[in-house]
């Protein structure tokens, strides 16, 4: 399974985005997703899974959860959108880590940081893609693609999209 994971899009979306979504089998999104267009035109494009992150409208508050659990290829997946990297969790997502040791992959956004790094105390990925919107202090827009499959995380890819301030069509 191709997986394309965004996140920070800050109600940003533009055609080099969903080019790349066209060529996923899902589109994984860390929040701060913005407004409900860019989940529209995501959706359109490919299917999506998303967690709200703390800029995100009431709407979409409504549609996606805060926490998102999964299997993908049997990969066990944890997606949220604040909740730090390996050695400096966040409380809540130590929380909820403890409550599902069996988390293989977990994911998410927020930093606008891109981190692909083992947690080996607790055996486990960490990914956050960075930013691929235009708002936020990264200066390069990023995004993760990857594909999982029986019980593995391979391939994994950075996207660059250009500067932040340089914009695609």
């Amino acid at each position: 399974m191709k997986i394309l994971l965004l996140s920070d899009t800050h109600s940003y979306i533009d055609d080099a985005i969903l080019a790349h979504a066209r060529e996923a089998d899902e589109v994984w999104h860390a929040g701060d997703i913005g407004d409900f267009t860019v989940m529209e035109q995501l959706q359109a494009v490919a299917p999506v899974r998303a967690v709200y992150g703390n800029i995100d409208e009431a709407q979409l508050r409504r549609e996606v959860p805060l926490d998102l659990y999964w299997n993908a290829g049997d990969v066990n997946v944890y997606m949220t959108h604040i909740g730090g990297y390996p050695g400096r969790y966040t409380k809540r997502v130590r929380q909820n880590l403890d409550a599902r040791p069996q988390t293989d992959l977990y994911i998410c956004g927020h930093s606008h940081i891109l981190k692909v790094m083992p947690d080996r105390k607790r055996g486990l990925l960490h990914m956050n893609p960075g930013a691929c919107g235009t708002h936020g202090f990264h200066r390069v827009r990023t995004m993760l693609r990857f594909q999982v499959k029986a019980g593995r995380v391979s391939q994994v890819e950075v996207i660059e999209l250009g500067l932040r301030g340089a914009l695609s069509s």
